[in-house]
């Protein structure tokens, strides 16, 4: 029986390799195999990680041996042997999932320096501060990463040794220095840890590798996988690779570069570099570092041959590619490479613009683009207009822009962010373990760290504005306050931030709508020539239905009429209508509210004109629009103690007896939908009428427009039937009193599982089907949305009994096996049936791409998600063809 193999040399692996290898080996492997100046190492694979787990944290057998094999190919290949008093090789150790967790999981420079080697390594190099640097740099995060020991004590050390002899940066403390500074460090581990720090190497490596395998499952990878939708079981691979050392002098340096700009998307080099440090000082944020552009001075050759390298790598990959490299003594070494994570703005430029150069075809470039990304486009920006109190500036780090109260601890940010306030995090730097507040905060700024920083990256994949760098404030985090020279900014104080700029304003600021690129459009453009299904709109006024024009939509496929009758204008003609005793005085009430509806309809139809607009029949139960039984109760208390005893108190008290009239214990499965058009026919005949006269106008002023009148909670052909003549009675007395034919349809909404379990019999009656997929949802699943959601579906998406909250991404399983039904039953009757989609699911990518694999016509969104619905469907079409 052939053992496992869980170790791959570099030379041994290739870029498709990285659900075992991981992405970062992976990529180090495809980087060795087409020539690329890559430092020897071998990878330990994802299925190791898993085996350790499935074994109880143990590791598989022969992995380590294995691994110890590897390294003896990396010291012939080096010509250095690891632990070797006068010629030691020194190892990173790397984590490396299949899909990229920037700064989540856990990696360790300099491994394999001890009390002896380190004087090896001086005596090798012949610079006893560089090699006394590097072993002080290996016990802190090696302390940290493995032994849990927090850094900040450490840090505390060198800033107490800086202060003491008036230093300002790390690289200046001198070697007598830095002994005194790893002699408290060994001291410290004593204290913390209760154990020496380690001497021997192999034990150091098995350690290591060991933490790498853990940091799988620490917090913040646990948040950003469930951020991310990421797997919980892919595992991290791990990559042992021979340093390469950026800290040896002036020549030498360190640098984060991306092939293109990662926030506008333009074909330039973008990136940092700091010389005599090692990577995690740049992505750290410990040290603020220079533009890749100032490489070209300081190291003219490396920068040419850096810029031939990232050509070769971006032809290669055909993408924009995120590389991390480091220069030793004038030589380049690549570290790593991978698809660099960028705006939304950014993705669409260099997809439309990848194409433009023949890099990739159109199908790719819509593949390229993440169609949730699509709503940073519509961030606000800060009014041009505005009078701004600028009070710092800092590196522009990703854009948009926002206000809110300033926290400085990412737990508050998650706290405030959780009560609905909007909130700015502050920090000097953020780290991967303040990703909870980041994602609640409306933006972060940061007074340490450069634009490939932790903040930067993050908040770019988030869509949130960020300024980094900004050095000009001060921040006091015991004392909850920050400085800007003499100004004092305390927590709770409202500032806001512009990514674009990097400006911080005191106050908040007006914002304005963004506009769309170029590029934009033409994506858009090519996702319309690719899709299979249209892209609709719910809009309910002639504002809304205009802005979805402007976003692309083909029509309105849901106008809810109900939001009409909610006006402050309307609503006490809608309670005298409720409080109705007689068809009579309820016909009364209706006829005030016919001119109107009849102007509502009228505005969004000729918003719509030449379109198809689905308007919705009043589908909620009348006590919503009542005053609350408590609230009256409260008046009518009131009033009697004010010995009040008029007119109004006895229409308070009459309104409460019809409230309690009106009260169920379940509205949502109550006297509502199609059950109040049956129980007041007048309400819908009203309705009906105001569409018919509208569009009758419009016609007049050679205007054409498509209504589709919708009946709503349908469970049963009798009840479309009943309604449906209903309508048409309607129809007919407008064109007998106008002399005007038009053409129109009736249809109904599919939002119980009874109608999808009967709907041929419906599709008999129907000219269309709109799945209303909120309500389906929860009658399928027993879900009282309101109370779900904040109660118990975070604890089920926590365990992993749902996927996916199926209130923000379709139930497939589910809900979605009763849409296939209702489609295949509607059609087999009726194969002309028009079928469509207008719950909130209609914007959602996965929910699109379900929509277009079950043959829907369209599906229906709010209108600022009406490009993502665009984009999705096409993604959908490309990947999975209709015949």
């Amino acid at each position: 029986m052939s053992r496992t193999k869980y170790v791959y040399l570099f030379e041994e692996g290739q870029a498709d390799m990285k659900s075992l290898l991981g992405g970062k080996g992976a990529n180090l492997a495809e980087m060795t195999r087409i020539g690329l100046p890559v430092p020897p190492g071998f990878t330990i694979t994802t299925e190791a990680c898993k085996e350790y787990y499935r074994l109880g944290k143990e590791f598989p057998p022969n992995m380590m041996e294995d691994a110890l094999l590897a390294l003896r190919v990396v010291e012939e290949k080096t010509g250095k042997s690891f632990g070797d008093k006068d010629n030691p090789l020194l190892v990173s150790v790397r984590s490396g999932a299949p899909i990229s967790m920037p700064g989540m999981m856990d990696t360790i420079l300099n491994l394999g320096l001890n009390d002896v080697t380190v004087e090896g390594l001086a005596s090798l190099t012949g610079d006893e501060r560089f090699a006394l640097d590097c072993y002080r740099r290996f016990i802190q995060m090696f302390c940290n990463v493995v032994l849990g020991i927090d850094h900040a004590v450490f840090d505390a050390v060198m800033e107490k040794y800086k202060k003491r002899h008036g230093l300002i940066f790390d690289y200046e403390i001198p070697a007598d220095g830095l002994r005194s500074v790893i002699a408290e460090y060994k001291g410290l581990v004593v204290k913390e840890a209760g154990r020496e720090f380690p001497q021997d190497v192999y034990e150091q490596l098995q350690m290591a590798i060991k933490a790498v395998f853990e940091s799988w499952n620490n917090q913040r990878a646990i948040v950003y996988r469930k951020l991310n939708k990421i797997p919980d079981d892919l595992g991290t691979a791990v990559n042992v690779q021979a340093m390469a050392f950026g800290n040896m002098g002036s020549d030498s340096g360190t640098g984060v570069a991306f092939t293109r700009n990662p926030s506008t998307g333009e074909r330039e080099l973008y990136g940092e570099f700091l010389v005599n440090a090692q990577g995690e000082d740049v992505v750290a944020g410990i040290r603020t570092p220079t533009p890749i552009s100032k490489l070209k001075d300081e190291l003219p050759q490396v920068y040419e041959q850096f810029t031939q390298v990232c050509q070769t790598l971006e032809s290669h990959y055909r993408d924009m590619q995120d590389i991390e490299f480091t220069v030793e003594k004038g030589k380049l070494y690549m570290l790593q490479t991978r698809s660099g994570k960028r705006t939304a703005a950014a993705a669409i430029k260099v997809a439309v613009d990848m194409v433009r150069e023949g890099l990739i075809t159109r199908e790719e470039a819509l593949l390229r683009v993440d169609a949730n990304q699509i709503n940073q486009l519509l961030h606000r920006q800060i009014d041009s207009k505005a009078e701004l109190n600028v009070i710092a500036k800092g590196l522009p780090a990703s854009p948009g822009a926002a206000s809110g109260k300033v926290v400085f601890d990412a737990d508050e940010a998650e706290k405030l962010g959780n009560e609905g306030e909007r909130v700015i995090l502050v920090r000097s730097e953020t780290t991967p373990d303040d990703i909870h507040g980041i994602v609640k905060a409306q933006g972060v700024l940061t007074s340490r760290g450069g634009m490939t920083s932790h903040a930067a990256v993050v908040a770019r994949g988030m869509g949130k504005p960020c300024v980094c760098g900004c050095e000009a404030i001060k921040i006091d985090p015991d004392g909850h306050e920050f400085t800007v020279g003499d100004m004092v900014v305390k927590k709770g104080d409202i500032i806001s931030i512009d990514g674009a700029t990097g400006n911080v304003i005191l106050g908040e600021v007006p914002m304005i709508e963004p506009t769309l690129s170029e590029e934009f459009e033409t994506l858009l453009k090519w996702a319309d020539d690719v899709r299979r299904i249209g892209v609709r709109a719910n809009a309910d006024t002639p504002e809304d239905a205009a802005k979805a024009r402007e976003f692309g939509a083909e029509g309105i496929g849901l106008c809810r009429t109900e939001h009409m009758f909610m006006a402050q204008d309307r609503l006490p003609i809608v309670q005298e209508m409720i409080l109705a005793d007689t068809e009579e005085a309820r016909k009364k009430a209706l006829a005030k509210l016919l001119p109107m509806q009849r102007g509502d309809f009228y505005g969004i139809l000729k918003a719509m004109a030449g379109l198809p607009v689905t308007i919705r029949l009043l589908d909620p139960p009348l006590h919503e629009f009542l005053p609350g039984a408590e609230e009256l109760l409260t008046e009518i208390a009131e009033m009697n103690a004010r010995g009040q005893n008029n007119a109004v108190l006895a229409e308070k008290r009459s309104l409460l007896k019809k409230v309690y009239a009106l009260r169920e214990f379940n509205p949502m499965l109550g006297h509502r939908g199609c059950r109040l058009g049956i129980t007041y026919p007048e309400i819908y005949r009203m309705q009906a009428r105001a569409i018919f006269e509208a569009v009758v106008k419009l016609k007049k002023e050679g205007i054409e427009v498509l209504p589709e009148v919708e009946i709503p909670l349908v469970m049963d052909s009798g009840e479309l039937a009943l309604l449906k003549h209903e309508v048409l009675e309607v129809y007919e007395e407008v064109k007998a009193e106008t002399g005007i034919e038009f053409e129109f349809t009736v249809g109904t909404m599919i939002e119980l599982p009874r109608a999808c379990v009967v709907a041929e019999e419906i599709a008999a009656e129907a000219d269309f089907f709109s799945f209303g997929t909120n309500d389906l949802t929860q009658t399928t699943l027993g879900f009282s949305r309101d109370d779900a959601e904040g109660k118990f579906i975070p604890i089920y998406l926590e365990k992993k009994l749902l996927k996916d909250n199926p209130f923000a991404v379709l139930d497939r399983k589910g809900v979605g096996s009763l849409m296939v039904m209702a489609i295949e039953k509607g059609r087999s009757v009726n194969s002309g049936l028009l079928i469509g989609i207008c719950g909130e699911h209609g914007g959602e990518p996965s929910s699109v791409e379900f929509c277009h694999q079950i043959g829907l016509d369209y599906v229906s969104c709010s209108p600022y998600r009406v490009p993502v619905a665009r984009l999705a469907a096409a993604q959908a079409a490309v990947l999975y063809p209709r015949e």
